[in-house]
């Protein structure tokens, strides 16, 4: 893994939040949380309790990680230094001026992402400075916090404590952009409301799972790491198998790691599954393995393989591009 300056120190310390470098983080997706309406998100933004100053920028105050933080009302140059929060600014139609080399190889991203400048993975103050930004987006716990605020305004956002709707909804406050990210929810929800009974009828009571082959075993992932994990389980309501369900969904963590000897304990009557893009290990040893070749959903040709470049992410912009696939797949593996 390659180490990002500014990603914060729990992040580099955490196995789980380790993750992030594969996983598009949003926060535990449940039948309650998706349920949530636009309208009953808590406000993140108060308006100015001070005349804007002749020649000054209009300024708001946004409830951040870090604090209360004064930001432009309407941002124009905004550095993302989160890269797997640059699909929310996309979607708004805020694209920031800067943002990290993961953001630029998402291929759901393609064309959206021109004239943006790369700040690589270990993106500098005076790079950053460079950008001339108003605002700066990074992830609570970021070294080098102290640093940034001097250039520009920071918002620190934690990780995974949002579900992608209430963030979008955050971020549309941020960016001035509210009836913006209103609008991809209603629409979101309309889609999801046309898909469900169909995948679920499809499917019945088959269990899924979402499992990537990496260096040490592999990864069994939940319902808010990416991968489809937000729709498979939180939007589609699809049921894991018991052992994916206590130690990746009800743990709260969205992930597990586990040997290869326990793949058929985690795995499902459906398997989305992706090479891990984390290290440099061969999937093969673990797709050309006895143990996966014996699996039931191998065995049915209801595998079904993701993207891993641009699956691993659950901004919305992803999102809506993997909704396809996953929907098909799902169709697809009908009795």
């Amino acid at each position: 893994m390659r180490r990002l300056k500014f990603m914060p120190v729990m992040l580099l310390l955490s196995v789980g939040m380790a993750l992030l470098l594969g996983a598009c983080g949003n926060t535990r997706e449940n039948a309650s949380q998706n349920g949530n309406k636009a309208g009953n998100a808590a406000s993140s933004v108060t308006e100015p309790a001070e005349d804007t100053a002749p020649g000054e920028a209009e300024t708001v105050t946004f409830q951040a990680a870090n604090g209360d933080i004064q930001v432009p009302k309407h941002p124009k140059r905004i550095v993302d230094l989160t890269t797997f929060y640059t699909g929310y600014f996309l979607v708004l139609g805020a694209k920031p001026v800067g943002v990290g080399e993961g953001a630029m190889g998402n291929p759901y991203f393609k064309g959206m992402l021109d004239g943006a400048v790369s700040i690589g993975d270990d993106a500098s103050p005076e790079k950053i400075l460079e950008l001339k930004p108003d605002l700066i987006v990074t992830y609570s716990g970021t070294e080098g916090i102290e640093q940034l605020e001097q250039i520009a305004p920071v918002v620190a956002i934690e990780y995974g404590k949002k579900n992608y709707k209430d963030q979008l909804l955050d971020f549309g406050k941020l960016t001035g952009k509210e009836n913006e990210a209103k609008q991809w929810i209603g629409q979101w929800e309309k889609k999801i409301g046309e898909l469900k009974p169909q995948v679920q009828k499809a499917v019945g009571n088959k269990t899924v799972s979402i499992i990537n082959p990496y260096a040490k075993g592999l990864y069994v992932f939940g319902h808010n790491y990416g991968r489809g994990g937000e729709i498979i389980y939180g939007e589609f309501g699809l049921k894991a198998p018991p052992e994916a369900q206590k130690a990746a969904i009800d743990s709260g963590t969205g992930w597990a790691s586990i040997s290869l000897e326990k793949l058929p304990e985690f795995s499902g009557d459906i398997v989305f599954t992706c090479a891990w893009s984390g290290d440099t290990s061969d999937p093969k040893i673990v797709y050309d393995s006895p143990i996966w070749q014996g699996l039931p959903a191998v065995k049915a040709g209801h595998v079904f393989q993701l993207n891993p470049k641009g699956d691993t992410y659950n901004d919305p912009i992803s999102l809506d591009a993997q909704l396809k696939f996953i929907s098909d797949s799902l169709l697809s593996a009908k009795s």
